[in-house]
């Protein structure tokens, strides 16, 4: 019997890319497949905090075994931002990834220290037991979008050890190295080792 675990997505782009992660093993169900269309508050100024919110939501709702996660590109010259703010970067009610990349481009303009990183944090809830999964893939931000593969900032972001953007390298490459797939391959790894 494959166990069946909630994913705290309704995102199309990040349901694909961790079902491709997970294989067959488990049962990835998203919010959808709950009949869950709530607005689930992202009010934390961490992405700790924030994966935890949506995993604590839906557990405490509906009762299921779930994870969620929270994405944040950190930027070395700008502190760390946009961070827990990278959905929202440009105002509004977020998820604009051209006006995200546009004002991010700006902000980094005449700035030769390009360094960033992409840091995914998923937070699980299994049995009432909360758990904490990280990935980071560091890289560079460049000053105009290549490719047309991945969302939000894939575009602009090249990741150490390439030449090519997400956007460029293809979901399949990207998959196997992505911050998000670190760390859902970690939240897979402690699944497989209590199973």
């Amino acid at each position: 019997m494959r166990k069946k675990l909630v994913f705290a997505t309704n995102n199309a782009h990040k349901l694909s890319e961790v079902s491709a992660i997970l294989g067959d093993k488990i049962e990835l169900l998203s919010l959808k497949d709950i009949n869950c269309y709530d607005d689930i508050p992202e009010t934390a100024d961490t992405l700790e905090g924030n994966a935890l919110l949506k995993a604590r939501y839906i557990y405490e709702k509906y009762g299921v075994d779930c994870f969620a996660d929270d994405t944040g590109l950190e930027v070395e010259a700008l502190n760390g931002a946009p961070g827990v703010y990278s959905a929202r970067y440009a105002g509004g009610d977020g998820h604009d990834s051209e006006a995200n990349m546009k004002k991010l481009i700006a902000n980094l303009e005449g700035i030769n220290n390009r360094k960033a990183q992409f840091r995914t944090v998923v937070a699980m809830i299994l049995d009432g037991k909360e758990y904490l999964f990280e990935g980071i893939v560091t890289g560079r931000i460049i000053e105009d979008k290549r490719g047309t593969t991945g969302f939000g900032y894939d575009p602009i972001f090249i990741p150490e050890g390439y030449e090519q953007t997400f956007a460029e390298l293809g979901d399949e490459v990207k998959n196997q190295i992505s911050h998000r797939s670190r760390a859902v391959h970690k939240l897979c790894k402690f699944l497989n080792s209590i199973q």
